[in-house]
């Protein structure tokens, strides 16, 4: 693993995004069940990956699955 980065919202920690390799490519890694659907989605970049887990979580009133 070369590195990870927190993905969070309102103090809520939703799980953290693996970078893959020199491209930039991101592994998600869910830790809060309003994101488990996501577990393992790889997409190109943190930034989509980042909008991606927070639609979720936002999506499935996710404060409310803490």
């Amino acid at each position: 693993m070369l590195s990870s980065t927190i993905i969070e919202i309102d103090g809520v920690f939703l799980g953290a995004a693996i970078l893959l390799g020199q491209q930039g490519a991101r592994r998600f890694y869910a830790t809060h069940a309003s994101v488990k659907i996501l577990h393992d989605v790889v997409l190109p970049d943190l930034g989509s990956l980042r909008r991606k887990v927070i639609s979720q979580f936002r999506s499935q009133g996710g404060w409310r699955h803490a």
